[in-house]
């Protein structure tokens, strides 16, 4: 079972996660991409639905033409986990990699 970040793993997952921020009430981190056009938004999705499923772990997440909102959070544990960090650092790597 995955294990929710205890304090002091939280610090140092937001502080490697420097364009993530906290969710104001709820134990997750949010961050907006944005693309040159809705084609390289939804290959960023794609990109990352297909890490996302290989790690059975999703994100909430919305898409509008060149922005793509996401959440991350782990249900099953009722917050951040190590699941959500790799996940957040995969999303910044493809965000940035043509």
């Amino acid at each position: 079972m995955v294990q929710k970040l205890d304090a002091t793993a939280r610090k140092v997952a937001l502080a490697q996660l420097s364009h993530w921020r906290e969710v104001d009430g709820r134990d997750a981190v949010q961050r907006s991409f944005r693309f040159a056009n809705f084609n390289a938004a939804f290959g960023f999705m794609s990109r990352v639905a297909l890490m996302a499923e290989k790690m059975d772990h999703h994100p909430e997440w919305s898409n509008v033409y060149n922005r793509v909102d996401v959440i991350l959070t782990t249900h099953s544990c009722g917050g951040l986990s190590e699941l959500d960090v790799r996940l957040a650092q995969f999303m910044d790597q493809v965000a940035i990699t043509p």
